[in-house]
């Protein structure tokens, strides 16, 4: 359980600063009084989320593949394929950062977003998204420094990013008055700081990025994609969650958008550990799954679990204390305030599912069955999501969106922990190779979870 606990605790760290990014942009917006502003984050940062999440996917690309060069010892390799991963990312980047300035305005509407809400998210999404490339950068480039086992620096990446955008935006919103604006541009500042951060020690202590070869670039696209694809694929899911909620609560006005936008952003904040945990208990499973110490395998998702519900116990009682000042703190009336009150109250303790769900998919990541993370999240965030937030809808209004996006994820916590233990106990039983990716007999009689 220390193994467990300490590695979560440390990897929080820089999820911390990324998540308060956000959060702090959206409490400074919320300061000018105005709904309209607030809501308009809202609806732009579920799209931004969409875009971060790809290069999430390219980063954990380039963990992978530089990763294994530098163990192989071959230091000249890595730095080359670091080169094509990073130019794959500036292109994706480019690309995605174009369709979405050119396509917001629809791509608002489709999600409810209406008349001087839509207006303003449309400029806020104009001023942040050309800088995908740069953000792009500064993930993969981060990427490769864990890939050097070099998680300080790493962090320090995320964490000039939080502390650029803090200095920045209260500055640029109130001092310089460029309002929604000088969030924006604060975003971009930090989107610059974070590249700069992680690239400067690349440089200085392991060699820089080899030169550009173009040949060698093509050869390198397909093992690239090999990775990246599953992983922007797991990661996008939940955006895609987030969209879909955001359109059910897109009806009942900028009140309640702006409350769900103060949830959106203040759920990865506090339950920043139980995000952390599928990335620390993941090789944990991993060594124990070498070494085909399976019971060590099943008492690490235990613990996992164990310590999942005893945190989520923590935050749901300062939760429950605090939501009141969190919604006065956000200038929040009506249904805002009010689904700030449901989210402590009832929400935030089944949190404890999405966390199992994490380790679950940690599990699957390191007993060689990713593509079964890839399908519980997505499964989690359309089927486990859409039907049950619009039935909320429709029988309690903006507070049974959030609500029924919550029973959603139950279903899909207590599954994905399900087929965690059957599937050890498969492997443990012989039902499959633990070396290939063999069909695994899920359906035949194995040892109970314990």
């Amino acid at each position: 359980m220390r193994h467990v606990v300490v590695m979560s605790l440390a990897s929080s760290a820089g999820l911390v600063s990324i998540f308060l990014v956000d959060f702090v942009d959206l409490y400074f917006i919320s300061l000018l009084g105005k709904k309209e502003l607030a809501a308009a984050v809202g609806f732009a940062g579920t799209l931004i989320f969409f875009n971060m999440s790809i290069t999430i996917g390219l980063m954990i690309a380039m963990s992978a593949l530089a990763a294994q060069r530098i163990g192989k010892g071959d230091a000249k390799e890595a730095r080359r394929i670091a080169t094509s991963v990073l130019a794959v990312g500036i292109v994706i980047g480019a690309v995605v950062g174009a369709l979405f300035w050119f396509a917001s305005p629809a791509m608002l509407e489709l999600m409810g977003a209406t008349g001087e809400t839509k207006d303003l998210a449309v400029r806020y999404m104009r001023f942040v998204v050309p800088s995908l490339p740069v953000a792009a950068v500064g993930m993969v480039s981060s990427g490769l420094l864990r890939a050097h086992g070099d998680a300080r620096r790493a962090m320090n990446a995320t964490l000039s990013a939080g502390a650029v955008n803090a200095i920045l935006d209260p500055i640029l919103i109130f001092g310089v008055g460029l309002g929604l604006d000088g969030a924006a541009l604060a975003s971009v500042a930090a989107r610059f700081a974070m590249a700069v951060t992680a690239i400067y020690p690349i440089l200085k202590h392991y060699g820089g990025f080899a030169p550009f070869d173009a040949e060698r670039f093509k050869k390198d696209l397909a093992p690239i994609f090999a990775i990246a694809i599953p992983a922007i694929l797991t990661n996008i899911a939940t955006p895609v969650g987030a969209i879909i909620v955001t359109r059910a609560i897109a009806p009942f006005g900028d009140s309640a958008v702006a409350g769900f936008a103060v949830i959106s952003r203040l759920t990865p904040l506090a339950f920043c550990v139980v995000f952390a945990l599928s990335g620390a208990v993941g090789p944990i499973i991993g060594q124990n799954f070498g070494a085909r110490d399976y019971g060590r395998v099943r008492e690490t998702l235990r613990k996992a679990v164990i310590f999942t519900a005893a945190y989520v116990g923590l935050i749901w009682v300062l939760l429950l204390l605090l939501n009141g000042f969190i919604a006065t703190s956000f200038g929040l009336d009506g249904d805002g305030r009010t689904l700030i009150f449901w989210f402590a109250a009832l929400v935030a303790p089944l949190y404890v599912f999405n966390g199992v769900l994490f380790v679950s998919n940690a599990s699957f990541n390191n007993l060689n069955r990713p593509i079964w993370s890839t399908w519980l999240n997505w499964g989690k965030n359309t089927l486990g999501t859409a039907p049950f937030v619009f039935a909320g809808s429709a029988l309690f209004g903006a507070p049974g969106v959030v609500i029924a996006q919550a029973i959603g994820g139950v279903l899909f916590g207590v599954a994905g922990l399900w087929l965690s233990f059957r599937l050890v106990n498969a492997y443990e039983e012989g039902a499959a190779d633990p070396e290939k990716g063999s069909e695994v007999k899920l359906l035949r009689p194995t040892r109970p979870m314990r």
